[in-house]
């Protein structure tokens, strides 16, 4: 299974290669304000088996994680979190076939915006599925 995909310019392309590990629907406020979406989805994958282009500009985001963008057009890419450098997640809608990788759960719903629903029989967690 190859999953492929890149920001909106083109100028940062990935692959990513097997089944993601998870796939999740994030409602946290961090990921809002980093994709402008009120729900981002993110597609997690062992870190050696995605390679880029070009490797996406980092930023510190939190206390805990890194995000990862494109410098040009500024298309948010990956989540990179310090405890698992191991693992990245790829924002699901950069995905070129985004319909192949279906979220299994719903984070961070005590933050999620009211004003959207999402009727779905997905799992819910209030915060992380550890906590």
């Amino acid at each position: 299974e190859i999953h492929e995909g890149g920001c909106l310019c083109g100028a940062v392309r990935y692959v990513a290669r097997g089944k993601p590990i998870h796939v999740n629907l994030c409602h946290c406020r961090m990921c809002l304000k980093a994709t402008g979406a009120p729900v981002s989805a993110w597609a997690t994958f062992p870190s050696a088996r995605v390679t880029f282009t070009e490797a996406p500009t980092l930023r510190r985001s939190s206390a805990i994680a890194r995000r990862g963008f494109c410098a040009a057009c500024g298309s948010a890419l990956t989540w990179n979190g310090d405890a698992r450098p191991d693992l990245i997640d790829l924002s699901v809608g950069t995905l070129d076939r985004p319909e192949l990788v279906a979220p299994q759960d719903h984070l961070w719903t005590e933050s999620a915006v009211p004003w959207l629903r999402i009727d779905d029989a997905l799992p819910r967690f209030p915060r992380s599925r550890g906590g």
